[in-house]
């Protein structure tokens, strides 16, 4: 499972890449992102880490120059101690009382100043944690939130780890050093000794940058997600296993295998539903530093199953406020780090999740998850949908398009974009392009009896599913209105077709073809939309190759020519057909074991006395050897009334 979930990934990241680069304006959230200042803040904090790290090592010469000069005017001053009386007073001696006064006032100024280096060793790494290193790992986090729903997957993590690490041991060489002039300073003191003043003060603030450099280490390196389902983490079923991996990003041999990481679900947390949860399975693991093939001291907890608990009357928990979808949850993980004499707790918790009990739940829970992660940065809002802040249409319709971009491999351009946003903002009054949660996924689209979302993620199975290739390829226009498409049309060749969703039905798909009456008048012509079902049966490519209509004439023939605008059909799906077309057959031909060969093809009729069809063309999958029957034993009427379509018009 482990495996699956980094290919899929990997898979994912490609296809993104490969959509990028055919939609070369980036929106407003992938923007911010990647912004040179955030580079160039990551260059600084690399560079101030360094310096810190160096720093230090120079204090550290400067402890151990302390160390031998302390030693020497220990040695010096045991010598004169065991000097006769009589000696005592001569000029050698009085010479070296000098000497001991002169290394006196250099021990006392070596040791002022080495203080005052660690105290600016503290001052900068405080201001560096506090503007720049956390803001940093904030960003890195916001980075996470947006590729857990399509984003730019996000990188960055393993430079915090060496910043984190660098720190960290910088911080534990100071330590190591003020416990050095302490010592120093217990075996020889005087009057005004700087480290019995000095030396406390910079001890607990050492140490309090330590314990906070190690709370904001334990991180959530990969949130919680089904394997089962990659593209849509933090959506979590009932008794069926998940995975998510933490991370210490301070990175110490003496740490490997020495820190125990408890996982809980909803640990002090009051939600809006009476539903409560437990996690199954190994839910206490050692963090290692072989867990992770990048060398960093992680664990991964691949086996956690959530399941729901019953209340006291002997039933599961009745539902709050809210749909279930809309119900919000945490993991949370602890842990206790035991170094060189201190004792840290560390805690930390996933972005919020949703838990369902049937798959039939996942598109509004994964709804849920897109509209928190793009409306706040906050990491543990349980009760965000409450009140569900609205979203700005220009991040909301870069969100989608990386929907399409990351599940099916290809974005949507700003045509497509546009489209969308005409649905979701028909009628409405919303202002500074902004929209609501409602709008989005509760609300029915107008004149019909599903939502936005729900049209949206019908289109995206439908394209995973059947029609992957044609999508990857660019050459379905999808979405556009059937105003627009025909004011694309209109002008162009006989027989130019395009491909678009369907906005009646969920999850279809139509082709619609211009075409000339008679006297001149241009024509258009929609089929019935094909959905999951029909294509289950029929590969799409293979439908546009082999479609016929029946005209006034009663001669079949395919009016799709070129697709538009005006690429001719089989360059455009020539690759994508499963066989070759198959020729008519007589029905007194036979084929293998004496059977009449048969083929599906789909057909329809257009009536002659309208210059549009009054509704669309059904399309029958019928064999070449029964259409043959048909055409020698009935009449042209009696076929054209047999075809008629009994479906509603588009």
């Amino acid at each position: 499972m482990h495996v699956a979930v980094v290919i899929s990934n990997c898979l994912r990241e490609e296809r993104r890449i490969l959509a990028t680069a055919n939609m070369p304006v980036q929106g407003p959230l992938e923007k911010s992102l990647q912004s040179s200042s955030v580079s160039e803040r990551q260059r600084n904090v690399e560079h101030k880490v360094a310096a810190i790290k160096n720093s230090v090592q120079m204090t550290e010469q400067d402890t151990k120059y302390l160390e031998d000069l302390q030693d020497e005017f220990d040695y010096r001053y045991k010598t004169i101690q065991t000097m006769d009386q009589g000696d005592k007073n001569n000029a050698l001696m009085n010479q070296e009382v000098l000497t001991l006064q002169e290394m006196l006032n250099s021990l006392d100024f070596k040791r002022k100043e080495a203080l005052s280096k660690m105290a600016q060793i503290v001052n900068e790494t405080d201001l560096l944690m506090g503007s720049m290193l956390l803001e940093e790992l904030q960003d890195w986090k916001r980075r996470q939130q947006i590729a857990c729903i399509g984003g730019p997957l996000h990188n960055g993590l393993d430079q915090l780890q060496n910043c984190f690490t660098l720190l960290a041991e910088s911080l534990f060489q100071l330590r190591r050093q003020l416990e050095k002039l302490e010592e120093q300073s217990t075996k020889m003191t005087y009057d005004g000794d700087p480290v019995p003043m000095q030396r406390t003060h910079l001890l607990e603030r050492v140490t309090f940058l330590i314990y906070n450099l190690f709370k904001n280490s334990f991180v959530v390196e990969r949130q919680p997600c089904m394997p089962t389902h990659p593209q849509r983490p933090m959506i979590l079923k009932t008794l069926i296993q998940f995975t998510v991996k933490l991370r210490l990003l301070i990175k110490l041999p003496e740490l490997n295998y020495q820190v125990k990481v408890k996982a809980s679900i909803d640990k002090n947390v009051s939600t809006l539903s009476n539903r409560r949860f437990v996690l199954c399975g190994t839910h206490v693991k050692a963090m290692s530093i072989e867990e992770s093939s990048n060398g960093s001291l992680s664990v991964e907890f691949r086996h956690l199953q959530p399941k729901e608990m019953k209340s006291s009357a002997g039933n599961k928990g009745n539902e709050g406020s809210h749909v279930v979808t809309e119900e919000l949850h945490s993991i949370t993980f602890e842990t206790q780090i035991c170094l060189y004499g201190l004792t840290i707790d560390l805690e930390t918790s996933s972005l919020p999740v949703v838990m369902i009990s049937n798959v039939s739940q996942l598109p509004n829970a994964w709804a849920s998850i897109i509209w928190y992660n793009v409306s706040t940065s906050e990491s543990q809002n349980l009760v965000f949908f409450n009140n569900p802040p609205p979203a700005t249409l220009s991040q909301l319709l870069e969100v989608l398009s990386w929907q399409f971009s990351s599940y099916v491999g290809r974005g949507l351009n700003s045509d497509q974009l546009n489209m969308l946003a005409e649905k979701l903002t028909v009628q409405s009054s919303y202002s500074d392009g902004q929209l609501t949660w409602s709008k989005f996924c509760k609300e029915h689209l107008p004149g019909k009896s599903f939502t936005f979302w729900t049209w949206l993620e019908a289109i995206l199975d439908l394209i995973k599913k059947h029609i992957l290739p044609l999508w990857i390829d660019g050459y379905i226009m999808g979405f556009v209105s059937k105003e627009k498409e025909r004011l694309l049309l209109k002008d162009k060749m006989p027989g130019t077709f395009l491909l678009r969703f369907s906005e009646s039905h969920l999850g279809g798909i139509t082709f619609t073809w211009v075409d000339q009456s008679e006297n001149g008048e241009v024509r258009f012509h929609s089929v019935e939309p094909y959905n999951k079902g029909r294509l289950s049966a029929l590969p799409f490519a293979d439908i546009l190759r082999d479609y016929k209509v029946i005209m006034a004439e009663n001669i079949p023939e395919n009016p799709l020519k070129y697709l538009y605008p005006d690429i001719p059909k089989d360059k455009a799906f020539g690759k994508h057909y499963s066989s070759q077309p198959c020729e008519v057959s007589r029905p007194t031909e036979k084929g293998d074991k004496g059977y009449v060969p048969s083929v599906f093809i789909p057909v329809s009729t257009i009536r002659s006395d309208s210059a549009e069809p009054q509704s669309p063309s059904d399309l029958l999958p019928m064999s070449p050897s029964v259409y043959a029957v048909l055409r020698e034993n009935l009449s042209p009427t009696t076929i054209e009334t047999a075809m008629k379509s009994p479906y509603p018009a588009e």
